[in-house]
């Protein structure tokens, strides 16, 4: 037992917790992703981010097509905060996808919490251009 409060108190003592102050959703960063459904293209197609650090993710389509963005590795290894739709928030405990059936923009607000590369797509499209990639370092 001794052994195991040295080594918590070693560990402690040299930063190996977890620290954040203040409101990390006050200083979010704002990334945005454009979907162009007719030339099969995404606005930009690597995002490079921090643990720790709170995000906002505006995801466009032009509505020419229906589609659903996938990230579920980015969103199982993040903290969501909310998506929100025409000023309207859902709080969710997990994201796998959002869905357009017509023009429009979700907002995404998470924390990212496990490093890693994630993969943004578009079902049946990942292949011809609808495919982006989320570096979290």
């Amino acid at each position: 037992m001794k052994k195991l409060a040295l080594a918590a108190a070693a560990v402690l003592a040299l930063g190996g917790g977890a620290h954040a102050e203040g409101n990390l959703a006050a200083n979010g960063t704002d990334l945005t992703l454009e979907i162009n459904t007719i030339d099969l293209k995404f606005s930009q197609d690597v995002w490079e981010l921090e643990t720790g650090k709170y995000y906002q993710l505006d995801i466009t389509s032009d509505g020419n097509e229906e589609i659903a963005v996938v990230a579920p590795e980015l969103f199982r290894n993040s903290w969501i905060d909310q998506v929100v739709v025409n000023d309207l928030e859902v709080k969710s405990n997990g994201l796998y996808s959002v869905e357009f059936d017509d023009a429009g923009t979700f907002t995404i607000s998470f924390v990212p919490i496990r490093p890693g590369e994630y993969e943004i797509y578009v079902p049946g499209y990942e292949n011809r251009g609808l495919r982006g990639k989320f570096i979290v370092k």
